[in-house]
């Protein structure tokens, strides 16, 4: 049968859980040293890639579906380093348009504390339809507002993950510090810190699984220097600690947060962090505007991953993010789309698009190439995550894959480098996703769920929330 442009899958009933995609235009592998490959063979059995071979190599296996792999660009799945999906609810609304940070955050919070389990479970599935469609294997998601002490809200938004195929990094955010104690958030979103540990152990209990090619893996985040107690970050890191777990949170995104921590703790922002245990290589943090030299240096010494997240930086106005200096620093940084409130949308190749042309804008042409940013959306992204089974093609790793059909109209004429052309064109899908050997997007299109069906359920979802 036709699948998609330009390429076909024949499938053949044989009980066997083999797939093969067969001459491959190009094939980019990623990893510490990546190669660009060119009519070769991806045999991938089950969630596990088998390995990469020409015709003479080629294993006797007998295949259960065979992808003609004649028009495609073939990468890693690209990882989403941070989102909120419950923020894609509310999208583009006209008091938040013009707001920077703090203001955005208040205008939001009490319309947010009336997510509940069915709008939670329909931004899920929306977000994770836009970051498949848009190339994305495995997101991180930071989920911190429980209004109501709602913490069975994670529970829904992982069985909605589950029913989508992506692999997910569950963050349980958390919220203590409201307006009344001097932080930004109202009370209505905020928990105490017994009940936020007590729900944290219990998920990564419950879910969490450290085994290659785990589907679900949890990450214990509190939010922002203005939205936690101190005692909460310590305890936080203590409890990752005992469960072998990583932490992330929110940092240095603006001058705001900037001025926030000097008045409150003394301190700059990461100062702060340092203060209570935070920097080493187990931390991710997300965003990392504002960061002197002195600072990117100790970066560098601990170890810690970094994200960057272009459109909701330009979206708020925040600044713009150094990444050429931390990459030179030998830092790993990953790529995210961020929240679909401070982006409006989670298309994760586009990000890749941003992020080469807002570091170019403030460093030159000659800054950061497609190459890079691809690096940085699978291997740095991998190693953050400490996931050395996501993020490359070479054999043992997650198959996790996604391909592109190369005769498409923003390529046309562009195919002398097919890797750089789908940075530097605008792609607003791919044309295959496979996330552990199952195929979820065929011809640009969700394999396993109606997209029409899924956009009435999310804007009833969002109308609810809005009345």
């Amino acid at each position: 049968m036709q699948h998609g442009t330009g390429f076909k899958v024949q499938t053949y009933f044989t009980g066997v859980r083999m797939l093969l995609i067969k001459d491959i235009h190009t094939l980019y592998t990623g990893g510490a040293e990546p190669e660009e490959l060119h009519n070769v063979h991806l045999l991938l059995n089950g969630p596990t890639i088998v390995g990469i071979y020409r015709d003479d190599d080629l294993p006797d296996e007998t295949v259960e579906s065979i992808i003609d792999g004649s028009r495609l660009l073939v990468l890693p799945g690209f990882i989403n380093m941070h989102h909120h999906f419950t923020q894609i609810l509310t999208r583009n609304l006209v008091g938040a348009q013009n707001a920077g940070l703090f203001d955005w955050l208040v205008y939001h919070y009490p319309i947010w504390a009336k997510i509940t389990s069915e709008s939670i479970e329909a931004a899920t599935m929306t977000a994770a339809a836009e970051l498949l469609l848009s190339g994305c294997t495995t997101s991180v998601d930071h989920c911190y507002l429980f209004p109501r002490d709602q913490n069975e809200l994670l529970d829904h938004e992982i069985k909605a993950a589950q029913s989508m195929g992506i692999r997910m990094v569950l963050c349980r955010g958390s919220m203590s510090l409201s307006q009344k104690d001097g932080g930004l958030p109202p009370d209505q979103v905020t928990q105490d810190i017994d009940r936020i540990l007590a729900h944290s152990a219990q998920v990564i209990d419950q879910y969490h699984s450290a085994e290659p090619g785990s589907m679900l893996q949890i990450v214990i985040a509190p939010c922002s220097p203005f939205s936690v107690s101190r005692e909460l970050m310590i305890e936080s890191k203590r409890l990752a600690r005992d469960r072998g777990v990583l932490c992330h949170t929110h940092l240095a995104e603006t001058r705001d947060e900037e001025e926030y921590c000097l008045e409150h703790y003394g301190c700059r922002p990461l100062d702060y962090l340092e203060q209570v245990g935070w920097l080493d290589e187990r931390t991710f943090l997300v965003h990392m505007i504002w960061i002197n030299e002195q600072e990117i240096g100790r970066l560098a010494t601990a170890g810690t991953g970094l994200v960057h997240c272009p459109s909701s930086n330009m979206r708020l106005g925040s600044g713009i993010c150094p990444v050429v200096s931390y990459l030179q620093a030998g830092l790993p940084v990953g790529i995210a789309v961020d929240g679909s409130a401070s982006n409006d949308a989670s298309n994760m190749i586009n990000e890749l698009r941003q992020t080469m042309l807002l570091q170019r804008v403030k460093n030159g042409p000659t800054a950061i190439g497609a190459r890079t940013v691809i690096d940085m959306s699978t291997t740095h992204s991998a190693r953050i995550l400490h996931r050395p089974d996501l993020g490359h093609l070479h054999a043992s790793a997650a198959a996790d894959v996604i391909g592109i059909n190369l005769d498409r109209l923003p390529l046309a004429g562009g195919l002398s480098d097919p890797v750089a052309a789908i940075i530097f064109g605008l792609i607003e899908r791919v044309d295959l996703t496979i996330v552990a050997g199952r195929i979820l997007v065929n011809q640009g299109q969700l394999v396993q769920h109606d997209l029409t069906e899924l956009i009435a359920r999310h804007n009833q979802a969002a109308r609810d929330l809005l009345q």
